[in-house]
């Protein structure tokens, strides 16, 4: 039988958009360590559930301004959807074949219309961003079709997670986008992301620095904050991104994925114990904690480099998906900075938003003095986190594993919050401030009256904390729910969370709050 014309016409076409700029640009593409837009989406998704939508879309250059532009079926950007793990999502992936991925009406057109579609079904909208901005020869159509993805980002946060995947280049007003997502992951000495580039920041501020420098991963991930998870190359950073999302619903009324643990959920580890010196003010690893707690290599660290006396990741504990809020006390001593503040509360409304569950292990000496810090906003920052867990409705668990003091205390998630449970270990310390300070303040006088102040200081500070400094205390006055072995955290958290599953906590009728941003 001859074959069908119009089927033939319509699989050269088919082809056609799937050459994107054609095959020197591919080469291009390649030689440059780069996968192309529909390698991505292949490494991303399920095998074979990739659905395109309007692949044969083009799109149109500003005649008025005496530029022509070659069209290109798929107008620069792949957009439909497939499934990560059996799950839907919808999926949009710039072609940096096709005017560099430079962003037209048409463009915006598209990948607004999967957003759209993400949002009205219910899932997750994964973008990969590979551009380099604008597309000029359209003039201002361009910058309104930023525009309109803008808004999206801002309408539809809280709604459906939004992940951006940075695998090339992103400048100019193009950044605002995945700095509106929930994550942004990047690629390591290939992707960038600045408002004004290195060539423009030399001409304007006298200032020389690199691409890398100025916006790479290693930049964004430890310095601005901007980044949270990166790898070091294009399918590590996919992967990333679908194990990120395996922690997520795929919206706001739905509940995390369960997985069935490979990890016994009554696991108590002995070394738990003795893992807190007995010393207050010699340091130890709180990731060393978190990992004999969680279900086994289930932790996934968020903004690692960033803010490092600060701890939060997803991790799953008896199978379930929880966010983890912690100090470090390996670093800086667990104190709570600026950026520190900013890190924590995002992620906490993060979770809220999609009804991941808090687990918050608290160990801080309180916030980080100093004139620098008073000067930068202390106050406001530290109010966002405040906020952020009063704010929280989901299920709120508290283990307070040495250092609870003065203000840090209260916002680290404390009852008196709307915090559901809170367990301390014997080695807890909750108190306005540490015996030391409470010391030198209440007894100043006696202890410089004293014969031998040095020994009388000591006597008063191992009588304070013995009195004060200590979870019973605080337990007597029901600050605390129960004081447990650390090694039994695990199954104790486990029973809370079961207990807690269904937990209803209205939001009071309101437009929204106004953070102190």
């Amino acid at each position: 039988m001859k074959d069908n014309p119009l089927i033939l016409e319509l699989r050269a076409m088919r082809e056609k958009a799937r050459q994107g700029g054609g095959t020197d640009r591919i080469a291009a593409q390649h030689a440059k360590g780069k996968l192309t837009a529909r390698e991505r989406l292949d490494y991303l998704l399920d095998p074979g559930t990739f659905n395109e939508l309007e692949p044969f879309l083009t799109g149109h250059s500003d005649e008025s301004l005496g530029v022509s532009t070659e069209e290109y079926l798929g107008e620069g950007v792949i957009t439909g959807y497939g499934q990560i793990d059996g799950r839907t999502v919808y999926v949009y992936a710039q072609d940096f074949t096709v005017h560099g991925g430079t962003l037209s009406e048409m463009q915006s057109h598209k990948i607004c219309r999967v957003m759209d579609f993400a949002v009205r079904n219910g899932y997750p909208i994964i973008g990969i961003i590979d551009s380099g901005g604008a597309r000029i020869q359209e003039g201002v159509k361009s910058l309104g079709g930023y525009a309109e993805i803008f808004r999206r980002n801002a309408l539809y946060s809280g709604v459906i997670p939004q992940i951006s995947v940075m695998l090339g280049p992103c400048a100019g007003g193009a950044s605002y986008s995945p700095a509106l997502t929930d994550l942004i992951i990047m690629v390591e000495k290939k992707s960038y992301m600045f408002l004004t580039g290195p060539e423009v920041l030399k001409a304007a501020t006298g200032e020389v620095v690199d691409a890398e420098q100025l916006g790479g991963a290693d930049t964004h991930m430890a310095i601005s904050g901007i980044a949270h998870l990166s790898a070091p190359d294009e399918r590590s950073t996919l992967a990333l991104a679908r194990r990120s999302l395996s922690f997520l619903p795929s919206n706001n009324v739905e509940n995390p994925p369960y997985r069935a643990p490979n990890d016994d959920p009554a696991r108590m580890d002995e070394e738990l114990n003795h893992i807190v010196p007995f010393d207050p003010t010699m340091p130890y690893s709180m990731h060393h904690i978190l990992e004999r707690v969680v279900d086994k290599n289930s932790f996934l660290e968020i903004q690692p480099a960033w803010g490092r006396n600060a701890i939060t990741g997803f991790a799953r504990i008896g199978g379930h998906s929880v966010g983890i809020v912690a100090q470090e006390p390996d670093v800086m001593a667990g104190v709570i900075d600026l950026d520190a503040s900013d890190k924590m509360s995002r992620f906490v409304r993060f979770c809220d938003c999609f009804n991941v569950p808090l687990v918050t292990f608290v160990d801080t000496p309180g916030y980080l003095p100093g004139i620098d810090q008073e000067h930068r906003g202390i106050i406001r920052h530290g109010a966002k986190l405040l906020y952020a867990y009063s704010e929280a409705t989901v299920p709120k668990i508290t283990v307070i594993t040495r250092k609870a003091y003065g203000g840090a205390y209260v916002v680290m998630s404390s009852k008196f919050l709307g915090t559901d449970v809170t367990y301390a270990w014997p080695s807890a310390e909750i108190a306005v401030m540490g015996a030391d300070a409470a010391v030198n303040i209440l007894f100043k006088k006696q202890i410089a009256g004293a014969p031998d102040a040095s020994s009388e200081r000591k006597r008063l500070v191992e009588e304070y904390r013995r009195k004060f400094n200590n979870p019973y205390y605080s337990a007597k006055a029901g600050y605390v729910d129960d004081i447990i072995e650390p090694r039994e955290t695990r199954p104790k958290i486990i029973a809370s969370l079961a207990a807690l599953r269904d937990k209803y906590s209205p939001a009071l009728p309101r437009k929204h709050g106004n953070i102190p941003v």
